[in-house]
């Protein structure tokens, strides 16, 4: 009974030793790497157990490149799985661009992997263009009318500007840009309407697709709608500013006026008052000038009577011109 209880420990030993060494050694991996032309060493995917590397992240994808004919190093497959790329979307890439007859080598295609674009989209892209559609862009015209237009702008993927070359964005912004310049530039509005090829061909003239990490095939005008007449806007603008100053200019000269009104009246209420400040001493110089016996009664009487008559003569003269 013992020997019978011995001999089961035994077997269930072995067979969680046995678990245990499937589990680390990928036996199974080995053996379809192996029936599918890879050489790969299973103490190779062992070590990749201990570096921290799933095996099957790599084998299939090597099998995969393997059964296309591309020759492939498993070190640069595993170095670029560490450095955290995507092995098997670099292998589609590489397939795909070898069936298109387009030349990507792995280095290259793990640099866009790793660069975060998707690097099998760019090889698919291209063999087969991609359309970007801008938004409608306001641009004015000579004589002031404001046409807003619409393009469809053909990209090609370029292979070899896909790391470091802008995207989409730049491809938008400079259409939008050289869309306003042609149609700044026509001598009016009727101009772009006639001849909507004049911008695709003046904008696809100007090399819009340096620097970026797409090749421009074509730029299809798709809408062009009039809008606002800006030149007459800002006109009446400018007028109603215009007015706006002159009425300030003239309520300014106004005030002025009102201002220089008021000193005058000032300034001649204060005489009026120093000639009433002045009469009242008249009184008093007689009456010192009679004491002191300066002038006589008659002299002050005559004076009063060239007085009485000066008055008189006032007033005819007043009713003679009324």
């Amino acid at each position: 009974m013992e020997g019978i209880i011995a001999v089961l420990i035994f077997v269930a030993i072995a067979f969680i030793a046995l678990s245990v060494f499937l589990s680390f050694v990928p036996v199974g991996l080995w053996i379809t790497a192996l029936f599918s032309g890879v050489k790969v060493g299973l103490f190779t995917l062992v070590g990749m157990r201990l570096r921290r590397v799933v095996p099957r992240r790599i084998i299939l994808p090597l099998i995969k490149a393997t059964k296309a004919g591309l020759e492939l190093n498993i070190d640069g497959l595993e170095a670029h799985y560490l450095a955290g790329g995507d092995v098997n979307s670099v292998i589609d890439a590489l397939i795909a661009a070898q069936r298109a007859e387009i030349a990507l080598h792995f280095e290259r295609a793990a640099a866009i992997d790793l660069a975060g674009r998707e690097v099998l989209a760019a090889v698919q892209m291209s063999v087969n263009p991609k359309v970007i559609e801008t938004p409608k862009i306001s641009a004015v015209a000579k004589d002031g009318i404001e046409v807003l237009v619409r393009a469809r702008v053909t990209v090609r993927a370029n292979i070899e500007r896909l790391v470091g070359g802008a995207g989409e964005e730049t491809i938008i912004a400079r259409v939008g840009e050289g869309i306003v310049t042609t149609v700044g530039s026509a001598v009016n509005h009727k101009a772009v309407l006639e001849n909507p090829d004049m911008i695709s061909k003046t904008v696809l003239s100007k090399g819009l697709d340096s620097g970026t990490a797409y090749e421009i095939l074509s730029i299809d005008i798709a809408d062009i709608d009039i809008d606002r007449n800006i030149g007459a806007k800002l006109q009446t603008e400018q007028a109603e500013a215009d007015k706006r100053i002159a009425q300030a200019k003239a309520e300014e000269r106004r005030a002025m006026a009102v201002a220089v009104e008021q000193e005058m009246v000032a300034r001649v209420q204060e005489m009026k008052a120093k000639v009433v400040e002045a009469e009242a001493e008249v009184p008093k110089a007689m009456a010192t000038a009679l004491r002191e016996g300066n002038i006589g009664v008659l002299d002050y009487y005559n004076m009063k009577n060239v007085i009485s008559d000066t008055d008189m003569r006032n007033s005819i003269s007043d009713a003679t011109k009324e």
